[in-house]
């Protein structure tokens, strides 16, 4: 039996975000990072709770990877304020963070409105957040439906100045919603469709945003696809690219996104089983999207090498880092962290939902074929 659901209310297309200034609000918590502030983009959001003339104050301190002392400190600020609604500007982190701290006030009264700066996490939609804990060298994907933010705002000139470096992560990462929500075990017809459609979308846009990121209309089809991958994966749920990505992270605090397109090629063929004799079923989900995106051979196994191949060609040239020493780690550090890192991925949420259960020696072989990158 499946389900799927849809919490949020979506509201999309440039000059969106001038559409809170039309909503009840009587008293707001804004949550974002310094640079938001600095840079002044925040005003998007002020502005318009100016014009309601409502009480609202900005909790700005969120980093990337946010960890548990981030969140403590916003959820201190949300008690002190008692918002009716929190409003998230910016990226994945942000929006995690506020997700948490709504959670955490307990209160069904807090509305949650989720405003994404990049085009990559699908955080605006998902049941999905990622907290970091140093201590542990960690991080740890929460999961529960009432972090579903209630609206997302898609206004696409909030992306426009996003370096080219951070467009190619974070366009991977949707990549990866899309993938991984398709093989899962919880996928869907539903889901299906919403990774169908963002894939073929991201495949094609990613590359010429990436070289041109005044290219007003790819931005606009690029963070309705990222939200698409999110409504996919929010349901179907993700499988181990993420979760290696997440320990990996967590341990050497290098982009998301990057470490999930670096991971993506041996995901799939671990996954898909393709260096074996046994067709699995993963190996013909692999076929079936890569077809979508016309890369299609006589078999299934084939078509999913192919799909490797160009997977790797995408990464090349959007410049992502093929091995461990080129993304800025020491080797021997790495190797000694593999055995912690796979126990951490085996436990990881993600696990739970990928096509093939997974031994920690194998996700330890996945990890050590980034030393190499071959």
């Amino acid at each position: 039996m499946n389900k799927f659901s849809m919490k949020t209310e979506i509201i999309s297309g440039n000059n969106s975000i001038s559409e809170l200034s039309n909503m009840p609000i009587k008293n707001a918590l804004v949550v974002c990072d310094p640079f938001m502030v600095k840079s002044g983009k925040v005003s998007a959001v002020t502005d318009a709770l100016d014009k309601l003339d409502v009480k609202y104050d900005i909790f700005s301190e969120v980093v990337p990877d946010p960890s548990i002392d981030v969140v403590s400190g916003g959820l201190f600020k949300g008690i002190s304020l008692k918002p009716d609604t929190i409003i998230a500007l910016g990226g994945g982190s942000a929006m995690d963070t506020a997700k948490v701290i709504k959670h955490l006030m307990d209160n069904i009264e807090i509305k949650l409105i989720c405003i994404p700066s990049t085009s990559g996490t699908g955080s605006e939609v998902t049941s999905f957040a990622v907290i970091s804990d140093p201590s542990a060298n960690g991080k740890y994907a929460l999961v529960d439906e009432d972090m579903i933010p209630d609206i997302a705002i898609l206004d696409p000139s909030l992306t426009m100045s996003v370096p080219a470096t951070i467009t190619a992560d974070t366009g991977m990462d949707v990549i990866t919603h899309d993938l991984e929500a398709y093989v899962s075990l919880n996928s869907s017809s539903f889901t299906d469709a919403l990774a169908e459609k963002s894939i073929r979308i991201v495949w094609n846009e990613l590359p010429k945003v990436v070289k041109n990121g005044n290219d007003v209309e790819a931005r606009k089809v690029m963070h309705d696809a990222s939200c698409m991958a999110g409504m996919a994966f929010s349901e179907a749920s993700l499988g181990i690219c993420h979760s290696l990505a997440h320990a990996l992270g967590g341990r050497f605090h290098k982009a998301h996104g990057r470490l999930n397109a670096m991971l993506l090629p041996y995901v799939i063929q671990y996954n898909s089983g393709i260096d074996g004799s046994e067709e699995t079923e993963a190996l013909h989900r692999y076929a079936q999207i890569a077809r979508v995106l016309n890369i299609s051979s006589y078999t299934d196994r084939s078509t999913v090498n192919l799909l490797i191949g160009n997977l790797k060609r995408l990464t090349d040239q959007l410049s992502i880092p093929k091995t461990i020493a080129q993304l800025g780690i020491d080797e021997n550090e790495y190797k000694s962290a593999v055995p912690d890192m796979a126990k951490a991925a085996l436990k990881d949420r993600c696990t739970v939902t990928n096509p093939v259960v997974p031994t920690q020696e194998d996700l330890e072989n996945i990890y050590l074929k980034l030393v190499k990158g071959s």
